[in-house]
């Protein structure tokens, strides 16, 4: 059976192939369209998947898509009647729905065939079941408590259920408008970060903060049942509704909240203005508000279920600060979150749905890495590095690579590592990154000052060897997917300052020989020469979708002030003979 599933006419639109073999391939279509969050129809990522498959349009059994329109009609009929909302909102509303009902004719035109060659059977998958199933059925539970947490998606923001072998249980939900995932979206576009998706930015100030506006905070989310219900004067997204744009490039979102939350904080910040000890302090708050009901909901969830394991999916489970605190306190003993946890993940979950639910089969894959993207050749590596007039050397032994640059990491160099398959989610994790030395203070500045181009509150994140994991962070699981927060221990802090944030924490990635062995060995390689097996790792982009191909990755080199390349077996060293960074 070789199913499709799509995330699509939605932000982070993405397309996840499954065959007989398991995973083929899963792809955000912000890779090939180079637009942040890209929305609309995945065109790309479905025809590259299937190209990299081998398989034709015919050979589709199964198209699922992670929407279903006719999912709790009636309370959508019923809240449109009584609220009201502007003609202009119902409208697009509906052709959007339109799209979502069929979206074969988009997949043919993509695929470039007529639609009468497309025999696969359709499916809409319900938003949040879509979520929990990409979450439980490639988790390494037989059986686990589910959640499912966001901003809205068919008119539902949290889902709760059990998992158990290849079937869900559904046990509960929060309908619209009551959202965690508005809230923090609201707080956030206050602060002063306007974007869709920059929710996560709000995150990495929150520990620069005290939560001393948490008491203000508390009384916009009250607790109901196993649930909670916001206080809708905050807000205006159930009656005056927010202008959406999930047509096509980088998604737009309107202002969620109101004039109340001015009145209850103080002036908004606008965008660019400077962030002061109020700003910081109003993050922390609302970082310690989600936690607290969260841990709430999941502390209700576990005693209900019984169960010492636990699924997230949804853009709040991206929240790495409040999944470190779940095993800390809570009784759930172990977690599994995917890695593209929020809407880009739910094509990974609608196609998994239809085969493990609709279709009745056995599950047989775990997702242990993120390494579901396309891959390039040597010889693809090598035309783009002659294109580009760059000097390069072949290093055809994978020891040997990970061993020179590892050298030029310890002197300060900055390199831009491009390996293997592209990763799927948000993070690069050791096949399109940037890496630089965790011991020196001056790093993460140098990153941002030459590279990242970004503010500077936010910090960088370390991969370490798994088997010494503990030895450098007081992490009590691992991190393959670097959703987790954990504090670095006392004693390393000063080993690696360019990976602790201010609060002494840091968002971990734990590598494996079996996951990666080429990141893994030029982690190894670092500690040979360094005695330390921890790189600063981030992503290989500048204020753009994280590189996809060997001409990317060298215009990205290019732009920048990086020191090397490592593009597959061939290294590029600027300042051969140079101490870069001392």
């Amino acid at each position: 059976m070789n199913v499709l599933g799509l995330n699509a006419y939605h932000g982070d639109a993405s397309a996840t192939l499954l065959s007989a073999r398991g995973i083929e391939c899963a792809i955000e279509e912000e890779r090939f369209s180079r637009l942040k969050h890209q929305a609309g129809f995945p065109a790309l990522a479905a025809f590259e998947s299937l190209k990299y498959a081998g398989l034709e349009p015919r050979d589709l059994t199964h198209l699922a898509i992670s929407r279903d329109p006719s999912a709790h009609i009636h309370r959508k009929l019923m809240f449109a009647l009584s609220q009201g909302p502007r003609f202009s909102l119902i409208r697009d509303r509906l052709a959007n729905v339109s799209r979502v009902r069929d979206p074969k004719p988009a997949l043919a035109d993509a695929l470039g065939v007529c639609e009468s060659a497309l025999p696969a059977t359709m499916h809409r998958v319900e938003h949040h079941q879509a979520h929990m199933a990409s979450s439980f059925f490639v988790s390494p539970f037989d059986q686990a408590a589910l959640l499912s947490i966001d901003g809205f998606g068919d008119f539902v923001s949290t889902m709760w259920g059990v998992g158990r072998g290849n079937k869900m249980q559904i046990e509960d939900w929060v309908e619209f408008p009551h959202s965690m995932g508005i809230l923090y979206t609201a707080i956030t576009q206050y602060l002063g970060f306007p974007k869709y998706g920059d929710e996560f930015k709000v995150m990495g100030l929150a520990p620069l903060g005290e939560p001393e506006y948490l008491d203000r905070l508390r009384p916009l989310v009250k607790r109901k049942g196993m649930g909670f219900a916001l206080d809708l004067a905050y807000f205006i997204h159930h009656s005056e509704g927010v202008n959406m744009t999930w047509e096509a490039g980088s998604p737009t979102l309107g202002p969620v909240f109101s004039a109340e939350l001015e009145t209850l904080l103080g002036p908004k910040r606008q965008h660019g203005e400077p962030l002061d000890a109020r700003h910081r302090n109003i993050a922390a708050s609302l970082q310690a508000l989600l936690e607290e009901v969260v841990l709430e909901l999941l502390r209700n969830l576990a005693d209900k279920t019984g169960m010492k394991t636990l699924c997230m999916a949804g853009g709040v489970a991206l929240n790495c600060t409040l999944n470190g605190k779940i095993t800390r306190e809570t009784p759930f003993e172990q977690i599994y979150i995917q890695p593209a946890a929020y809407d880009a993940g739910t094509s990974l979950g609608a196609a998994l749905y239809v085969r493990h639910r609709v279709l009745d089969q056995p599950r047989d894959v775990v997702m242990d890495h993120v390494y579901w993207g396309l891959e390039y050749s040597p010889a693809e590596c090598r035309i783009a590095l002659e294109k580009s007039g760059l000097e390069f050397r072949e290093l055809l032994d994978p020891d040997e690579l990970a061993l020179e640059t590892a050298k030029l990491l310890a002197q300060g160099h900055i390199l831009g590592w491009f390996q293997g398959r592209f990763e799927w989610g948000p993070r690069a994790l050791g096949n399109r990154s940037i890496n630089g030395d965790p011991r020196n203070p001056r790093m993460k500045d140098i990153l941002n000052d030459r590279i990242k181009h970004r503010e500077s509150f936010r910090p960088f994140a370390p991969s370490v060897t798994a088997e010494s994991a503990s030895e450098y962070f007081e992490l009590d699981q691992p991190s393959p997917f670097m959703l987790i927060t954990c504090q670095v221990r006392q004693d390393k802090r000063e080993v690696i300052p360019a990976v602790t944030h201010a609060d002494g924490s840091a968002r971990v990635q734990t590598v494996t020989r079996d996951a990666n062995p080429r990141y893994w060995a030029l982690l190894k390689a670092f500690e040979r020469v360094t005695g330390v097996p921890v790189l600063l790792n981030t992503s290989f982009n500048e204020n753009e979708p994280i590189v996809n191909t060997p001409e990317q990755a060298v215009s990205c080199f290019l732009r920048n002030d990086m020191d090397m390349l490592a593009l597959g077996p061939y290294l590029v060293v600027r300042r051969p003979g140079a101490v870069a960074h001392a």
